[in-house]
């Protein structure tokens, strides 16, 4: 990896000690620190004797902060981009600044650590073959709906950052959408009051409703396919125009309408 000098730097999500000894490195080695809450982030700098020049980098100042991280990087000095918790850029300031960042041609890299979202997916022991990570949602109803509706038919986990004061509204809109399906709120990841608690969405969270959540929904089940609403030889074709041979079309198509392949043959006959 060629050097670089900016470096955005995984925090803890609750437990100080969440923090490896590479991002400890990283911080104690750089010039600057850019963070999202100056406050905030002296707590975890303090417990680690690290003292540098900090600099806010938070939503409402992002692409001056960027600026100022690019003319610091020309000048050689070594740069940490930390968020109040967990990886910077997911659900957190930082996203604005790597795009400035590629634009101006400047190098940077990632230091990996705590993850709020992927800790509460192992414990809620929800499928985690395949999930998606929404984050927040909006804060106008039509566009949370709008958002919800959108990933409403995946088949797999749905992973959402939620806010304690709109716990509340948020589960009532995904049940809005959703319907009837097993969630499981998970709150306080690392600290003493760490708890994953499960409940059915119509039903609501009834639960302890402090702290920092993340809720997982279970994914769609039985969702229809589209395609069985094209006749039975145009959904041969279907797969067949996408690149497979036939008898690949016609296996894939006789598993998406339930039917024995044999069934389905037939329709493929001239094809």
């Amino acid at each position: 990896m060629d050097t670089v000098n900016v470096y955005f730097v995984s925090t803890p999500i609750g437990n100080l000690k969440d923090i490896s000894l590479r991002a400890i490195e990283a911080l104690q080695s750089t010039d600057v620190i850019f963070c999202e809450d100056t406050r905030h982030s002296i707590k975890l700098l303090n417990a680690y004797q690290i003292k540098k020049p900090l600099f806010a980098c938070h939503k409402f100042n992002e692409r001056e902060a960027a600026q100022k991280i690019i003319s610091a990087a020309a000048e050689g000095k070594k740069v940490c981009v930390i968020s109040d918790a967990g990886m910077p850029v997911i659900s957190d300031p930082g996203n604005v600044v790597c795009a400035a960042l590629k634009e101006a041609g400047v190098g940077y890299t990632v230091i990996p650590g705590a993850n709020a979202a992927l800790s509460a997916l192992i414990l809620s022991a929800f499928p985690a073959d395949r999930f998606a990570f929404l984050g927040f949602l909006p804060e106008k109803q039509s566009e949370r709906k709008e958002l919800l509706t959108a990933y409403k038919n995946l088949p797999c986990t749905l992973i959402f950052h939620v806010a304690p004061q709109d716990l509340e509204r948020d589960i009532a809109d995904m049940y809005s959408v959703f319907d009837q399906r097993r969630a499981c709120a998970v709150r306080e990841i690392t600290k003493i009051h760490e708890e994953a608690v499960y409940f059915n969405l119509a039903d609501g969270f009834k639960g302890e409703s402090r702290g920092e959540f993340v809720v997982l929904v279970e994914g769609a089940q039985n969702v229809p396919n589209e395609l069985n609403a094209l006749s039975e030889r145009e959904h041969i074709l279907h797969y067949i125009n996408l690149g497979m041979d036939k008898k690949e079309a016609v296996k894939q198509a006789a598993k998406d309408r339930g039917i024995p392949k044999s069934e389905m043959y037939k329709f493929s006959i001239d094809l």
